[in-house]
Protein backbone atom coordinates (compact mmCIF):
# COMPACT_ATOMS: atom_id res chain seq x y z
CA UNK A 1 0.00 0.00 0.00
CA UNK A 2 2.80 2.30 0.02
CA UNK A 3 3.96 4.91 -2.90
CA UNK A 4 7.65 4.48 -1.60
CA UNK A 5 9.58 1.86 -3.57
CA UNK A 6 9.27 0.42 -6.96
CA UNK A 7 6.35 1.64 -9.10
CA UNK A 8 3.39 -0.71 -8.79
CA UNK A 9 3.23 -4.04 -10.53
CA UNK A 10 -0.60 -4.65 -10.16
CA UNK A 11 -3.85 -2.51 -10.64
CA UNK A 12 -5.21 -3.33 -7.55
CA UNK A 13 -2.10 -2.13 -5.38
CA UNK A 14 -2.81 1.72 -6.22
CA UNK A 15 -6.65 1.42 -5.43
CA UNK A 16 -6.11 3.11 -1.84
CA UNK A 17 -4.99 6.31 -3.77
CA UNK A 18 -7.24 5.74 -6.46
CA UNK A 19 -10.13 5.65 -3.98
CA UNK A 20 -9.09 8.91 -1.99
CA UNK A 21 -7.18 10.61 -4.32
CA UNK A 22 -7.86 14.34 -4.57
CA UNK A 23 -7.40 14.55 -7.92
CA UNK A 24 -8.82 11.41 -8.71
CA UNK A 25 -12.30 12.44 -11.28
CA UNK A 26 -15.48 11.17 -9.63
CA UNK A 27 -16.82 8.12 -11.01
CA UNK A 28 -20.37 9.65 -11.44
CA UNK A 29 -23.92 8.42 -10.52
CA UNK A 30 -24.64 5.02 -10.32
CA UNK A 31 -27.52 2.76 -10.77
CA UNK A 32 -26.99 1.56 -6.80
CA UNK A 33 -27.28 4.29 -4.11
CA UNK A 34 -24.06 5.29 -3.38
CA UNK A 35 -24.79 6.30 0.43
CA UNK A 36 -22.09 6.19 3.65
CA UNK A 37 -22.84 2.63 4.40
CA UNK A 38 -22.92 1.51 1.13
CA UNK A 39 -19.11 2.79 1.37
CA UNK A 40 -18.78 0.70 4.79
CA UNK A 41 -20.00 -2.16 3.40
CA UNK A 42 -17.47 -2.02 0.61
CA UNK A 43 -14.70 -1.17 3.00
CA UNK A 44 -15.84 -4.33 4.76
CA UNK A 45 -15.88 -6.43 2.21
CA UNK A 46 -12.59 -5.45 1.11
CA UNK A 47 -10.69 -5.92 4.14
CA UNK A 48 -12.63 -8.88 5.85
CA UNK A 49 -11.08 -12.45 5.38
CA UNK A 50 -13.19 -14.12 3.43
CA UNK A 51 -14.77 -10.92 1.69
CA UNK A 52 -18.53 -11.64 1.23
CA UNK A 53 -18.89 -14.49 2.69
CA UNK A 54 -18.29 -13.41 6.15
CA UNK A 55 -21.19 -11.22 6.27
CA UNK A 56 -23.21 -14.00 7.87
CA UNK A 57 -24.57 -13.59 11.21
CA UNK A 58 -22.15 -12.81 13.28
CA UNK A 59 -22.17 -15.45 16.41
CA UNK A 60 -24.27 -14.78 19.05
CA UNK A 61 -25.93 -11.68 17.05
CA UNK A 62 -29.07 -11.50 14.56
CA UNK A 63 -29.43 -12.39 10.97
CA UNK A 64 -28.72 -9.58 8.04
CA UNK A 65 -31.17 -7.23 7.53
CA UNK A 66 -32.49 -7.08 3.80
CA UNK A 67 -32.23 -2.91 2.59
CA UNK A 68 -35.84 -1.79 2.61
CA UNK A 69 -36.88 0.29 -0.64
CA UNK A 70 -37.85 3.57 -1.44
CA UNK A 71 -40.67 5.14 -3.82
CA UNK A 72 -38.10 5.39 -6.24
CA UNK A 73 -37.11 2.05 -6.18
CA UNK A 74 -40.24 0.74 -6.03
CA UNK A 75 -40.11 -0.77 -9.63
CA UNK A 76 -36.33 -2.32 -9.28
CA UNK A 77 -36.33 -5.98 -8.35
CA UNK A 78 -33.07 -6.57 -6.26
CA UNK A 79 -32.17 -9.99 -5.23
CA UNK A 80 -31.87 -10.03 -1.46
CA UNK A 81 -28.71 -10.73 0.45
CA UNK A 82 -28.98 -14.75 -0.13
CA UNK A 83 -29.63 -14.54 -3.60
CA UNK A 84 -26.26 -11.75 -4.09
CA UNK A 85 -24.42 -14.39 -1.27
CA UNK A 86 -24.77 -17.50 -3.96
CA UNK A 87 -23.50 -14.90 -7.01
CA UNK A 88 -20.28 -14.45 -5.48
CA UNK A 89 -17.40 -16.83 -6.67
CA UNK A 90 -16.43 -18.42 -3.32
CA UNK A 91 -13.21 -17.35 -1.57
CA UNK A 92 -14.39 -13.91 -1.60
CA UNK A 93 -13.41 -12.62 -4.29
CA UNK A 94 -11.09 -9.48 -5.73
CA UNK A 95 -12.40 -6.38 -4.84
CA UNK A 96 -14.10 -4.41 -7.34
CA UNK A 97 -11.51 -1.18 -8.07
CA UNK A 98 -12.64 1.76 -10.81
CA UNK A 99 -10.18 1.22 -13.62
CA UNK A 100 -8.23 3.53 -14.79
CA UNK A 101 -8.77 6.12 -17.49
CA UNK A 102 -9.63 4.93 -20.90
CA UNK A 103 -10.89 1.27 -19.73
CA UNK A 104 -14.31 -0.16 -19.54
CA UNK A 105 -15.84 0.18 -16.25
CA UNK A 106 -17.23 -2.88 -14.84
CA UNK A 107 -20.55 -3.80 -13.76
CA UNK A 108 -21.42 -2.17 -9.87
CA UNK A 109 -21.98 -5.12 -7.52
CA UNK A 110 -25.78 -4.81 -5.78
CA UNK A 111 -25.96 -2.92 -2.51
CA UNK A 112 -25.26 -5.00 0.63
CA UNK A 113 -27.78 -5.26 2.60
CA UNK A 114 -27.67 -2.93 5.96
CA UNK A 115 -27.32 -5.28 9.33
CA UNK A 116 -28.76 -2.33 11.25
CA UNK A 117 -32.43 -2.41 10.05
CA UNK A 118 -34.89 -4.61 11.69
CA UNK A 119 -34.86 -8.26 10.93
CA UNK A 120 -37.19 -10.09 8.84
CA UNK A 121 -39.50 -12.25 11.01
CA UNK A 122 -39.26 -15.53 9.22
CA UNK A 123 -36.84 -17.40 6.69
CA UNK A 124 -36.39 -14.69 4.00
CA UNK A 125 -36.98 -16.63 0.80
CA UNK A 126 -36.00 -14.83 -3.17
CA UNK A 127 -39.00 -13.91 -5.51
CA UNK A 128 -38.98 -15.40 -8.56
CA UNK A 129 -39.62 -12.75 -11.69
CA UNK A 130 -42.47 -13.21 -13.48
CA UNK A 131 -44.12 -16.02 -11.63
CA UNK A 132 -47.61 -16.52 -10.73
CA UNK A 133 -48.50 -15.01 -6.69
CA UNK A 134 -50.63 -18.13 -4.97
CA UNK A 135 -54.38 -16.86 -4.42
CA UNK A 136 -54.06 -16.52 -0.31
CA UNK A 137 -56.81 -18.02 1.51
CA UNK A 138 -58.80 -15.82 3.15
CA UNK A 139 -58.20 -16.44 6.97
CA UNK A 140 -61.23 -18.15 9.19
CA UNK A 141 -63.57 -15.31 10.66
CA UNK A 142 -63.82 -15.12 13.81
CA UNK A 143 -67.06 -15.98 15.54
CA UNK A 144 -66.37 -12.78 18.53
CA UNK A 145 -65.58 -10.36 15.49
CA UNK A 146 -67.96 -11.31 13.14
CA UNK A 147 -70.71 -8.56 12.68
CA UNK A 148 -73.98 -9.44 11.16
CA UNK A 149 -74.49 -7.67 8.00
CA UNK A 150 -77.65 -7.41 6.15
CA UNK A 151 -77.81 -9.46 2.47
CA UNK A 152 -77.39 -6.81 -0.39
CA UNK A 153 -80.19 -5.93 -2.74
CA UNK A 154 -79.62 -5.61 -6.75
CA UNK A 155 -79.72 -1.87 -7.67
CA UNK A 156 -83.09 -0.98 -8.87
CA UNK A 157 -83.47 -0.17 -12.34
CA UNK A 158 -82.08 2.92 -13.82
CA UNK A 159 -80.14 3.67 -10.81
CA UNK A 160 -76.03 3.26 -10.37
CA UNK A 161 -75.11 1.58 -7.63
CA UNK A 162 -73.49 2.68 -4.35
CA UNK A 163 -69.97 2.15 -3.81
CA UNK A 164 -69.13 0.65 -0.83
CA UNK A 165 -68.25 2.55 2.16
CA UNK A 166 -65.15 2.82 4.33
CA UNK A 167 -66.59 0.53 6.65
CA UNK A 168 -67.00 -2.12 4.36
CA UNK A 169 -63.40 -2.35 2.32
CA UNK A 170 -60.80 -3.98 4.22
CA UNK A 171 -57.03 -2.73 5.13
CA UNK A 172 -55.89 -4.45 1.46
CA UNK A 173 -58.81 -2.67 -0.61
CA UNK A 174 -61.00 -5.71 -1.05
CA UNK A 175 -64.54 -5.39 -0.39
CA UNK A 176 -66.43 -7.21 2.22
CA UNK A 177 -68.20 -9.85 0.98
CA UNK A 178 -71.74 -9.90 2.61
CA UNK A 179 -72.30 -13.60 2.17
CA UNK A 180 -68.93 -14.03 4.14
CA UNK A 181 -66.79 -11.62 5.54
CA UNK A 182 -63.52 -10.68 4.39
CA UNK A 183 -60.43 -11.43 6.27
CA UNK A 184 -59.32 -8.97 9.14
CA UNK A 185 -56.73 -7.13 10.17
CA UNK A 186 -54.49 -8.48 12.76
CA UNK A 187 -55.55 -6.53 16.05
CA UNK A 188 -54.34 -6.75 19.24
CA UNK A 189 -55.59 -8.91 22.01
CA UNK A 190 -59.07 -7.45 23.53
CA UNK A 191 -58.69 -5.52 26.78
CA UNK A 192 -61.35 -6.33 29.44
CA UNK A 193 -62.69 -2.90 30.15
CA UNK A 194 -61.57 -1.54 33.92
CA UNK A 195 -64.80 -0.37 34.94
CA UNK A 196 -66.60 -3.66 34.40
CA UNK A 197 -65.10 -5.13 37.29
CA UNK A 198 -64.80 -8.41 35.62
CA UNK A 199 -61.52 -10.90 35.01
CA UNK A 200 -61.14 -12.46 31.68
CA UNK A 201 -62.57 -15.30 31.37
CA UNK A 202 -59.86 -17.91 31.39
CA UNK A 203 -60.61 -22.03 30.90
CA UNK A 204 -60.64 -23.75 34.34
CA UNK A 205 -58.04 -26.17 35.52
CA UNK A 206 -58.10 -29.93 34.12
CA UNK A 207 -59.49 -31.86 37.17
CA UNK A 208 -61.26 -28.50 38.57
CA UNK A 209 -64.71 -27.60 38.27
CA UNK A 210 -66.16 -25.45 35.84
CA UNK A 211 -66.92 -21.69 37.50
CA UNK A 212 -70.63 -21.17 37.75
CA UNK A 213 -71.94 -18.66 35.25
CA UNK A 214 -73.12 -15.42 36.21
CA UNK A 215 -76.38 -14.21 35.01
CA UNK A 216 -76.17 -11.39 32.47
CA UNK A 217 -77.00 -8.25 34.53
CA UNK A 218 -80.67 -7.03 34.06
CA UNK A 219 -80.67 -3.68 31.23
CA UNK A 220 -80.30 -0.50 32.59
CA UNK A 221 -78.05 -2.05 35.53
CA UNK A 222 -74.93 0.10 36.25
CA UNK A 223 -72.02 -1.75 35.67
CA UNK A 224 -69.70 -1.44 38.92
CA UNK A 225 -66.75 -3.65 40.60
CA UNK A 226 -67.70 -7.44 41.55
CA UNK A 227 -66.70 -7.75 44.86
CA UNK A 228 -66.39 -11.81 45.68
CA UNK A 229 -65.26 -13.88 48.43
CA UNK A 230 -66.27 -11.76 51.16
CA UNK A 231 -67.51 -12.67 54.37
CA UNK A 232 -70.62 -11.73 56.10
CA UNK A 233 -70.68 -10.07 59.21
CA UNK A 234 -73.20 -8.91 61.69
CA UNK A 235 -73.40 -5.24 61.79
CA UNK A 236 -72.01 -3.64 65.21
CA UNK A 237 -74.71 -2.81 68.76
CA UNK A 238 -75.85 0.44 67.53
CA UNK A 239 -73.76 3.08 69.96
CA UNK A 240 -75.19 4.28 73.21
CA UNK A 241 -76.79 7.42 73.36
CA UNK A 242 -75.78 10.54 75.17
CA UNK A 243 -79.03 11.10 76.71
CA UNK A 244 -82.24 9.15 77.03
CA UNK A 245 -85.88 11.89 77.50
CA UNK A 246 -87.32 14.11 75.16
CA UNK A 247 -84.99 16.55 75.61
CA UNK A 248 -81.22 17.30 75.27
CA UNK A 249 -79.59 18.38 78.78
CA UNK A 250 -78.30 22.03 78.97
CA UNK A 251 -74.94 21.18 80.03
CA UNK A 252 -72.42 20.10 77.13
CA UNK A 253 -71.42 16.21 77.60
CA UNK A 254 -67.93 16.54 78.02
CA UNK A 255 -65.94 18.13 80.79
CA UNK A 256 -65.01 22.17 80.28
CA UNK A 257 -63.42 23.97 83.12
CA UNK A 258 -60.94 22.25 85.61
CA UNK A 259 -61.42 23.00 89.44
CA UNK A 260 -59.17 25.25 90.77
CA UNK A 261 -55.49 23.95 92.09
CA UNK A 262 -53.50 25.12 95.56
CA UNK A 263 -49.75 23.99 94.49
CA UNK A 264 -49.14 23.37 98.33
CA UNK A 265 -52.44 20.89 98.08
CA UNK A 266 -51.75 19.42 94.89
CA UNK A 267 -52.00 15.59 96.67
CA UNK A 268 -56.12 16.64 97.44
CA UNK A 269 -57.16 16.66 93.64
CA UNK A 270 -59.63 15.06 92.51
CA UNK A 271 -59.52 13.23 89.17
CA UNK A 272 -62.89 13.88 86.50
CA UNK A 273 -63.75 10.21 86.24
CA UNK A 274 -62.56 6.72 88.18
CA UNK A 275 -63.45 3.61 87.07
CA UNK A 276 -62.77 0.27 89.05
CA UNK A 277 -63.57 -3.51 87.99
CA UNK A 278 -62.92 -6.56 89.47
CA UNK A 279 -64.47 -10.09 90.02
CA UNK A 280 -64.31 -12.46 93.07
CA UNK A 281 -66.39 -15.65 93.43
CA UNK A 282 -69.89 -15.63 91.70
CA UNK A 283 -69.59 -11.72 91.23
CA UNK A 284 -68.39 -9.56 88.90
CA UNK A 285 -68.01 -5.67 90.36
CA UNK A 286 -68.12 -2.70 87.83
CA UNK A 287 -67.68 0.36 90.12
CA UNK A 288 -67.53 4.59 88.31
CA UNK A 289 -67.44 7.69 89.84
CA UNK A 290 -67.76 10.58 87.38
CA UNK A 291 -68.15 14.91 87.93
CA UNK A 292 -71.83 15.58 87.21
CA UNK A 293 -72.14 18.35 83.83
CA UNK A 294 -73.05 21.08 85.93
CA UNK A 295 -70.20 20.54 88.10
CA UNK A 296 -67.56 20.62 84.81
CA UNK A 297 -69.80 23.29 83.67
CA UNK A 298 -68.13 25.14 86.32
CA UNK A 299 -64.98 23.94 87.28
CA UNK A 300 -65.78 22.60 90.57
CA UNK A 301 -64.22 19.02 91.94
CA UNK A 302 -66.37 16.10 92.21
CA UNK A 303 -68.08 15.77 95.33
CA UNK A 304 -68.39 12.19 94.71
CA UNK A 305 -65.66 9.35 96.26
CA UNK A 306 -65.58 5.80 95.40
CA UNK A 307 -63.09 3.78 97.52
CA UNK A 308 -62.85 -0.41 95.75
CA UNK A 309 -60.85 -2.24 98.36
CA UNK A 310 -60.22 -6.23 98.99
CA UNK A 311 -58.75 -7.17 102.90
CA UNK A 312 -57.50 -10.87 103.23
CA UNK A 313 -56.67 -13.73 100.52
CA UNK A 314 -58.29 -16.72 99.05
CA UNK A 315 -61.95 -17.41 99.83
CA UNK A 316 -61.70 -15.96 103.10
CA UNK A 317 -60.98 -12.38 101.25
CA UNK A 318 -63.53 -9.63 101.71
CA UNK A 319 -64.58 -6.89 99.11
CA UNK A 320 -65.69 -3.52 100.31
CA UNK A 321 -67.44 -0.87 98.45
CA UNK A 322 -67.62 2.45 99.80
CA UNK A 323 -68.83 5.61 97.98
CA UNK A 324 -69.20 8.99 100.10
CA UNK A 325 -71.28 12.54 99.03
CA UNK A 326 -69.96 15.76 100.51
CA UNK A 327 -72.96 18.29 101.31
CA UNK A 328 -73.31 20.84 98.51
CA UNK A 329 -72.81 23.62 100.23
CA UNK A 330 -70.26 22.80 102.95
CA UNK A 331 -66.57 24.15 101.92
CA UNK A 332 -63.94 21.06 100.86
CA UNK A 333 -66.86 18.91 100.68
CA UNK A 334 -64.90 16.45 98.16
CA UNK A 335 -62.37 16.64 101.09
CA UNK A 336 -64.79 15.00 103.48
CA UNK A 337 -65.82 12.23 100.95
CA UNK A 338 -62.73 11.32 100.48
CA UNK A 339 -61.96 11.05 104.26
CA UNK A 340 -65.59 9.49 104.65
CA UNK A 341 -64.08 6.31 102.75
CA UNK A 342 -60.66 6.27 103.84
CA UNK A 343 -61.71 5.83 107.31
CA UNK A 344 -64.90 2.98 107.04
CA UNK A 345 -62.27 1.60 104.55
CA UNK A 346 -60.10 1.29 107.72
CA UNK A 347 -62.40 0.09 109.97
CA UNK A 348 -64.05 -2.61 108.13
CA UNK A 349 -60.32 -3.86 107.18
CA UNK A 350 -59.53 -4.34 110.70
CA UNK A 351 -62.10 -6.31 111.65
CA UNK A 352 -62.74 -8.16 107.75
CA UNK A 353 -62.05 -11.59 109.17
CA UNK A 354 -64.80 -11.44 112.17
CA UNK A 355 -67.20 -9.84 109.14
CA UNK A 356 -66.47 -12.49 106.94
CA UNK A 357 -67.33 -15.49 109.37
CA UNK A 358 -70.64 -13.26 110.16
CA UNK A 359 -71.38 -13.57 106.36
CA UNK A 360 -70.90 -17.30 105.65
CA UNK A 361 -73.38 -17.82 109.02
CA UNK A 362 -75.48 -15.38 107.91
CA UNK A 363 -75.54 -13.97 111.33
CA UNK A 364 -77.53 -10.34 110.20
CA UNK A 365 -77.98 -9.54 113.57
CA UNK A 366 -74.24 -9.18 114.84
CA UNK A 367 -73.62 -8.05 111.19
CA UNK A 368 -76.40 -5.20 111.51
CA UNK A 369 -74.77 -3.62 115.15
CA UNK A 370 -71.39 -3.96 113.87
CA UNK A 371 -71.67 -2.47 111.00
CA UNK A 372 -73.88 0.50 112.84
CA UNK A 373 -70.78 1.35 115.42
CA UNK A 374 -68.37 1.33 112.26
CA UNK A 375 -70.66 3.60 110.12
CA UNK A 376 -71.28 6.05 114.00
CA UNK A 377 -67.87 6.09 114.57
CA UNK A 378 -66.36 7.04 110.94
CA UNK A 379 -69.23 10.13 110.28
CA UNK A 380 -68.94 10.63 114.13
CA UNK A 381 -65.74 12.16 113.21
CA UNK A 382 -67.04 14.67 110.61
CA UNK A 383 -69.70 15.86 112.24
CA UNK A 384 -67.10 16.68 115.63
CA UNK A 385 -65.00 18.29 112.84
CA UNK A 386 -67.31 20.54 111.43
CA UNK A 387 -70.36 20.36 113.66
CA UNK A 388 -72.96 19.04 111.19
CA UNK A 389 -73.02 16.16 108.65
CA UNK A 390 -71.26 17.07 106.10
CA UNK A 391 -71.66 13.75 103.84
CA UNK A 392 -73.84 10.20 103.27
CA UNK A 393 -72.22 7.02 103.21
CA UNK A 394 -72.90 4.07 101.41
CA UNK A 395 -70.88 0.36 101.07
CA UNK A 396 -71.13 -2.78 100.07
CA UNK A 397 -69.66 -6.21 101.41
CA UNK A 398 -68.81 -9.11 98.96
CA UNK A 399 -67.29 -12.11 100.38
CA UNK A 400 -64.75 -14.14 97.88
CA UNK A 401 -66.16 -17.25 98.81
CA UNK A 402 -68.12 -18.64 95.56
CA UNK A 403 -70.36 -20.66 98.15
CA UNK A 404 -71.67 -17.72 99.92
CA UNK A 405 -74.00 -15.57 98.04
CA UNK A 406 -74.96 -12.54 100.77
CA UNK A 407 -74.55 -9.43 99.68
CA UNK A 408 -74.68 -6.50 102.61
CA UNK A 409 -75.64 -3.33 102.14
CA UNK A 410 -75.61 -0.54 104.60
CA UNK A 411 -74.59 3.20 105.01
CA UNK A 412 -76.31 6.63 105.94
CA UNK A 413 -77.32 9.21 104.02
CA UNK A 414 -79.26 9.66 100.65
CA UNK A 415 -78.82 7.17 97.72
CA UNK A 416 -80.33 4.25 96.02
CA UNK A 417 -80.10 0.47 96.07
CA UNK A 418 -81.76 -1.52 93.32
CA UNK A 419 -81.79 -5.04 91.91
CA UNK A 420 -82.37 -5.98 88.13
CA UNK A 421 -84.30 -9.39 88.46
CA UNK A 422 -85.50 -10.33 85.21
CA UNK A 423 -85.28 -7.77 82.66
CA UNK A 424 -87.40 -5.63 86.03
CA UNK A 425 -85.62 -2.91 88.13
CA UNK A 426 -86.60 -3.36 91.83
CA UNK A 427 -86.22 -0.39 94.60
CA UNK A 428 -84.92 -2.40 97.80
CA UNK A 429 -83.40 0.85 99.29
CA UNK A 430 -83.96 -0.40 102.94
CA UNK A 431 -86.83 1.59 105.03
CA UNK A 432 -85.87 3.66 108.26
CA UNK A 433 -88.41 2.62 111.17
CA UNK A 434 -90.16 5.56 112.80
CA UNK A 435 -88.40 7.73 110.01
CA UNK A 436 -91.20 9.76 109.09
CA UNK A 437 -92.68 9.77 112.91
CA UNK A 438 -89.25 11.69 114.01
CA UNK A 439 -89.90 14.58 111.93
CA UNK A 440 -93.24 14.80 113.06
CA UNK A 441 -94.80 14.43 109.23
CA UNK A 442 -98.02 13.35 108.94
CA UNK A 443 -98.94 10.64 106.39
CA UNK A 444 -100.17 12.27 103.04
CA UNK A 445 -103.07 10.39 102.62
CA UNK A 446 -105.40 7.94 104.62
CA UNK A 447 -104.98 3.56 104.55
CA UNK A 448 -108.38 4.10 101.99
CA UNK A 449 -106.82 6.81 99.85
CA UNK A 450 -108.36 9.86 101.39
CA UNK A 451 -106.23 12.55 101.33
CA UNK A 452 -105.37 14.52 104.79
CA UNK A 453 -105.05 18.76 104.96
CA UNK A 454 -104.99 18.92 108.78
CA UNK A 455 -100.87 19.71 108.47
CA UNK A 456 -101.39 23.37 107.72
CA UNK A 457 -97.53 24.10 107.12
CA UNK A 458 -96.61 26.35 110.13
CA UNK A 459 -93.31 25.40 111.74
CA UNK A 460 -92.68 24.81 115.00
CA UNK A 461 -89.72 26.61 116.76
CA UNK A 462 -87.16 24.54 118.65
CA UNK A 463 -87.91 24.50 122.56
CA UNK A 464 -85.32 26.44 124.08
CA UNK A 465 -84.75 23.92 127.14
CA UNK A 466 -83.59 21.34 125.01
CA UNK A 467 -80.08 21.92 123.62
CA UNK A 468 -79.23 21.76 120.07
CA UNK A 469 -77.66 19.04 118.57
CA UNK A 470 -76.99 18.13 115.20
CA UNK A 471 -79.42 16.26 113.14
CA UNK A 472 -78.32 12.39 112.84
CA UNK A 473 -78.74 10.15 109.22
CA UNK A 474 -80.34 7.22 109.87
CA UNK A 475 -78.70 4.19 109.55
CA UNK A 476 -79.10 1.49 106.57
CA UNK A 477 -78.79 -1.82 106.68
CA UNK A 478 -80.10 -4.86 104.72
CA UNK A 479 -78.54 -8.14 103.75
CA UNK A 480 -80.03 -9.97 100.41
CA UNK A 481 -78.88 -13.67 98.82
CA UNK A 482 -78.18 -12.51 95.46
CA UNK A 483 -79.73 -14.83 92.70
CA UNK A 484 -78.07 -16.35 89.52
CA UNK A 485 -78.44 -13.62 86.61
CA UNK A 486 -79.17 -10.40 89.55
CA UNK A 487 -77.66 -7.62 88.78
CA UNK A 488 -77.41 -5.53 92.07
CA UNK A 489 -76.31 -1.56 91.99
CA UNK A 490 -75.70 0.71 94.85
CA UNK A 491 -75.78 3.91 93.83
CA UNK A 492 -75.61 8.36 94.45
CA UNK A 493 -78.65 10.23 94.68
CA UNK A 494 -77.21 11.96 91.41
CA UNK A 495 -78.05 8.17 89.45
CA UNK A 496 -80.79 7.31 91.82
CA UNK A 497 -83.43 10.05 90.89
CA UNK A 498 -82.79 10.20 87.69
CA UNK A 499 -83.60 6.58 87.76
CA UNK A 500 -86.64 6.84 89.93
CA UNK A 501 -87.87 9.79 88.08
CA UNK A 502 -86.85 9.03 84.02
CA UNK A 503 -88.62 5.45 83.02
CA UNK A 504 -86.72 5.74 79.78
CA UNK A 505 -83.44 5.27 81.98
CA UNK A 506 -84.77 2.42 83.64
CA UNK A 507 -85.78 0.70 80.38
CA UNK A 508 -82.18 1.65 78.70
CA UNK A 509 -80.13 -0.05 81.72
CA UNK A 510 -82.50 -2.53 82.09
CA UNK A 511 -82.14 -3.96 78.37
CA UNK A 512 -78.15 -2.85 78.35
CA UNK A 513 -77.31 -4.79 81.92
CA UNK A 514 -80.09 -8.17 81.23
CA UNK A 515 -77.53 -9.83 79.67
CA UNK A 516 -75.46 -13.01 81.39
CA UNK A 517 -72.35 -11.57 81.10
CA UNK A 518 -71.18 -8.09 82.59
CA UNK A 519 -69.81 -5.34 80.35
CA UNK A 520 -66.59 -4.27 80.35
CA UNK A 521 -65.23 -0.85 81.86
CA UNK A 522 -65.55 1.31 78.52
CA UNK A 523 -69.18 0.09 78.37
CA UNK A 524 -70.04 0.37 81.77
CA UNK A 525 -68.54 3.79 82.01
CA UNK A 526 -70.88 4.73 79.01
CA UNK A 527 -74.50 3.09 79.88
CA UNK A 528 -73.44 5.13 83.46
CA UNK A 529 -72.55 8.12 82.33
CA UNK A 530 -75.91 8.10 79.91
CA UNK A 531 -77.55 11.78 80.74
CA UNK A 532 -81.44 12.94 81.83
CA UNK A 533 -82.56 16.66 81.26
CA UNK A 534 -82.94 18.03 84.66
CA UNK A 535 -80.67 16.05 86.38
CA UNK A 536 -76.62 17.09 86.48
CA UNK A 537 -75.44 16.18 89.90
CA UNK A 538 -72.13 13.95 90.28
CA UNK A 539 -72.76 10.02 89.47
CA UNK A 540 -71.29 7.46 91.62
CA UNK A 541 -72.37 4.02 90.92
CA UNK A 542 -71.59 0.19 91.45
CA UNK A 543 -72.97 -2.86 89.79
CA UNK A 544 -72.75 -6.43 90.61
CA UNK A 545 -73.39 -8.90 88.05
CA UNK A 546 -74.16 -12.66 89.73
CA UNK A 547 -72.64 -15.70 87.70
Amino acid sequence: MSQQGGGPTRQDDDWWGQLYDETADDTGPTPAPDSLDDRYASAKRTTVPGGAEDQGTPQGGSPPLPAQRTDDEASEQRPPYPAQRAAEPPGGGEPTVPPSPGAPVPPTPPPVPDARRTPPVGPTIPPVRDAPVPPTAPPAPDPRRATPTAPTEPPAPGRTPVPPSAQDIHADGTPVSPAAPGPQPDRPPAVPDPRAGRPPAVPPMPGWPAPAAEPPPAPGTPRGPVVTGVAHFTPAAPPTPDYVGSRPPTYAPEPTALPAADPEELGELVSDTVLEGARYGACTLRAVSLRGDSARYRGEARRDALLVARFGAGEQALVLVAMATGARAAPGAHRAAAEACRWIGQAVGRSHERLVEDLRAGRRGDLKSGLNRLTDRTLGKLRAASGEPTASLRCLLLPADPDCRTRVFFGAGEGGLFRLRDGEWQDIEPAVPGEGASSGALPAETPDGDRLTMDLGIPVPPSPYEPAEPPQMPFRFRAAIARPGDVLMMCTSGLADPLRGEAALRAFLGRRWSRAAAPGLAGFLADARTRVKGYADDRTAAAVWEA
